[in-house]
């Protein structure tokens, strides 16, 4: 659906009051002005002197649109002036080009205007230094996640300065205006959404849609402006009731009609299917009092006069949404039988509604002199200490990314602890999570939950509301269940359980596996030199990204030993071992194990060839039993094997055989994967072997009319233990109803 884009002056038609020239400011005087009316007792002279070194230090420069460079970060920090940061803000929104555009030294600015400037420069400076693409995008995400976590006023001036460089995307090259209006989309109005800003969020994606799709906003503008007179008539006949309700509480406040935001109105007709009049004849209005006991009196008074609709009441002054947002909502019936939304707030609430974050500066702390620039509390913007906490653990940028648009996208429900704190949580989420949100080690041990005082599973989805219990295990040793992977919604709860998984017993599961392969090296006298020249390319071979990886693999039991020691060999064929031949042949019907390496014991023979039954399987745990063959030394059978019956007519060949493996046993394991058919399902089942570290020797895939799909694998496994995990992850795969071993052929 989306429009091609054929020139910035083909954009400046279609759209032309969204991509007209920002002002030329001929002085300061605009934005002191600005600074004065929230900070009277701000620092003035920090901001004029910031401004003659960013003037000086970009005299010459153009930008696209014609205009001297210095017009960008005076927009820059007008835009901050009117969201009420103070003069520290101020003066490094003008500097923010400074260090990386013209030379100028951060040693220099840090003794000009101090360290809390030059941190704020800094930190606006190295989101800029990173080239295009999907991983460099994530990491130039990463990075302000960081910068933000230290002062968030510099996740701040960045929105500004990306908001006055989409009012001028008219000037840049289509392709490019189209990927940042993209990238805009998805990772900065939803931050500014999150930071509560939404007069920056609301304009950053009504810009973004008019270069995504110029014809369809223009087609939408136009539809909206034919309808705006007869619905300011009846919009203020709504207001006018409003304000008699008003003056007979003896209440002052002001009643407004709500603007329509063309991106919301499209996105209802696209995504929600919802046809234009339905939605622009849905009237919104706000009143803004002085008190919350106004608000509720108010709320109150509206619902007197007019029919309130059942489940439309939403209470965000008791319960904050996640980005402080404060208010009453509530959808009546109006006149003449037309719906109304209603909003009822305060006016330090509106204030907190449309710039977020920064109206802490801009109310709570501007008469306080010396303090204009302090930062919100921690426990205000808890979100972001989250998104610090994970981004450092997940090192995948396409993973990171991801994560992050479902974190900043996802819709909250709020729950509540037995005592009465109130949690954040995404859409769906379950007491799992809810640990998680409370604290890391609650999470790892959660072992119950009750919600609204009923037992209920750890994957039930709560809902906002819910008072929510969780019972912890008193094992020290207790951790998470891989299984909490299918169900967890919040990427807190979902990063610390991968990071339990392979960073709590990583380090013990790198030993164990330098030990295994060490003792079997000396086992087969093998020179420790080829060891050590060799787990490199071994571990490459294996598509594992390092030898600690290879080391984790072995000491897991997802690679044997047996498999390691075949590859160093095949990659030195003049070693000899001083105990028995390890020449191996390359395919494995020829191969030949030795009594211990087959993780069998023949009783009364400790030198005696054995090798396990390819027609059942058999691994550690099974009932076997043996039998001599001619010139191939004892077979291992299960004793449930179809082919036993057969050769116990010849009992004097037969043997008593044990289980007894070591950290070399290597074993045979067939499943059989029953799933409906479906394009890529092979790609996904041999995708999750792979990831769990299976040597896959043979699959056998199948068809039925019905469309079933009927598979066999056999692979190699150190490790029986490792079976189960393999057998939950195939099962998982969309399309797959049953998957299990097969014990015979």
């Amino acid at each position: 659906m989306a429009d091609t884009t054929a020139s910035p002056t083909s954009l400046r038609r279609l759209v032309p009051r969204i991509f007209s020239r920002a002002p030329r400011y001929a002085d300061l005087s605009r934005l002191l002005a600005a600074v004065k009316a929230n900070h009277p007792r701000g620092d003035i002279a920090i901001i004029e002197k910031a401004y003659q070194v960013a003037e000086e230090r970009h005299r010459g420069q153009k930008r696209r649109s014609g205009e001297p460079y210095i017009t960008h970060p005076l927009a820059v920090a007008e835009i901050l002036a009117e969201l009420g940061l103070g003069p520290k803000a101020i003066a490094a929104a003008l500097l923010h080009d400074t260090v990386e555009d013209t030379g100028y030294p951060l040693e220099d600015l840090r003794a000009e205007f101090g360290d809390e400037v030059a941190l704020l420069v800094d930190g606006v400076t190295k989101l800029d230094k990173v080239k295009y693409g999907e991983s460099a995008q994530a990491e130039t995400v990463r990075k302000m996640i960081v910068a933000m976590s230290k002062d968030i006023r510099v996740l701040v001036i960045k929105l500004a300065d990306r908001l006055h460089n989409a009012r001028t995307w008219g000037f840049v090259p289509p392709e490019k205006a189209k990927k940042k209006a993209t990238e805009t989309l998805e990772i900065y109005a939803p931050l500014a959404h999150r930071l509560g800003i939404q007069a920056i969020k609301s304009e950053l994606e009504d810009l973004s849609f008019a270069v995504l799709y110029p014809k369809i906003f223009n087609e939408i503008d136009s539809l909206v402006k034919q309808r705006t007179p007869q619905r300011e008539q009846y919009v203020q006949r709504v207001i006018d009731d409003v304000n008699v309700d008003l003056h007979e509480l003896r209440i002052r406040g002001m009643v407004v009609g709500r603007p329509k935001q063309l991106y919301s109105v499209y996105q209802k007709m696209v995504v929600r299917g919802r046809e234009f009049d339905d939605i622009y004849d849905l009237i919104g209005i706000r009143v803004i009092v002085s008190s919350v006991r106004d608000c509720y009196a108010v709320l109150g008074a509206i619902h007197a006069r007019w029919t309130p609709l059942p489940g439309r009441f939403k209470d965000y002054i008791a319960t904050p949404k996640f980005n402080l947002y404060r208010s009453l909502h509530t959808t009546v019936i109006g006149p003449g039988g037309r719906t109304v939304e209603i909003q009822i707030r305060t006016q330090e609430m509106h204030q907190q509604a449309e710039y977020g974050v920064a109206a802490h500066w801009k109310y709570k702390e501007r008469m306080a002199s010396g303090q204009s620039d302090q930062r919100p509390s921690d426990t205000d913007m808890a979100w972001v200490a989250r998104l610090s906490d994970w981004q450092a653990e997940t090192k995948d940028p396409g993973e990171f990314l991801d994560s992050l648009r479902f974190e900043i996208g996802a819709k909250e429900v709020y729950v509540f602890t037995p005592k009465g704190r109130v949690i954040g949580l995404p859409a769906g989420a379950t007491p799992v999570d809810f640990g998680y949100a409370v604290h890391t080690e609650i999470g790892h041990r959660t072992m119950g939950a009750k919600v609204n005082g009923r037992l209920v599973p750890l994957d039930s989805q709560l809902n906002s509301g819910d008072v929510v219990e969780v019972f912890t295990s008193k094992n020290p040793d207790a951790g998470p269940s891989q299984d909490w992977l299918t169900f967890v919604k919040s990427s807190r709860a979902r990063n610390k359980i991968r990071g339990w998984f392979t960073k709590e017993r990583r380090d013990e599961a790198i030993e164990q596996g330098k030990e295994a392969i060490a003792r079997a090296m000396r086992r087969n006298s093998m020179p420790l030199q080829n060891l050590k020249n060799s787990l490199g390319d071994v571990a490459h071979q294996l598509h594992l990204e390092d030898v600690s990886a290879l080391y984790a693999a072995v000491g897991e039991g997802h690679v044997s030993t047996q498999s390691v020691l075949e590859k160093v060999t095949a990659l030195h064929q003049t070693v000899e071992p001083v105990t028995g031949p390890l020449d191996l042949p390359p395919t494995v019907s020829q191969r030949k194990i030795r009594g211990g390496d087959s993780g069998v014991l023949v009783r009364g023979a400790d030198d005696i060839l054995v090798k396990l039954a390819k027609c059942c399987t058999p691994v550690p745990g099974d009932e076997i039993v043996g039998f001599i063959t001619r010139g191939q030394g004892v077979s291992v059978h299960r004793a449930d094997c179809t082919n036993v019956s057969a050769l116990k007519d010849t009992p004097e060949r037969m043997i008593d055989v044990e289980w007894a493996p070591t950290t070399k046993s290597v074993f045979l394991v067939q499943i059989q994967v029953e799933a409906l058919d479906r394009a890529g399902l092979l790609s996904d089942i041999t995708k999750a072997l792979s990831e769990h570290h299976v040597n896959i020797l043979s699959a056998n895939v199948s068809t039925t009319r019905e469309r079933l799909a009927i598979s066999r694998y056999v692979f190699e496994m150190g490790d029986t233990v490792h079976l189960d995990r393999v057998l939950n992850a195939v099962r998982r795969i969309d399309g797959v109803y049953d998957v299990y071993r097969v014990t015979s052929s």
